[in-house]
């Protein structure tokens, strides 16, 4: 993987992470919370490879 890949999916994953918050019915999020999105979208990652 070349620099310029790495920063497109670390980009990528930031946006994911971005559209997550901002399409949720929530406008706080607990720790607990952010951590377990945070799980759910690194595991959905792990299995696209």
């Amino acid at each position: 993987m070349t620099e310029k890949e790495r920063q497109d999916t670390k980009m990528a994953t930031i946006y994911q992470l971005r559209l997550i918050f901002s399409n949720g019915e929530k406008k706080n999020y607990s720790i607990e919370e952010i951590v377990e999105l945070l799980d759910k979208l690194a595991l959905a990652k792990e299995q696209e490879i």
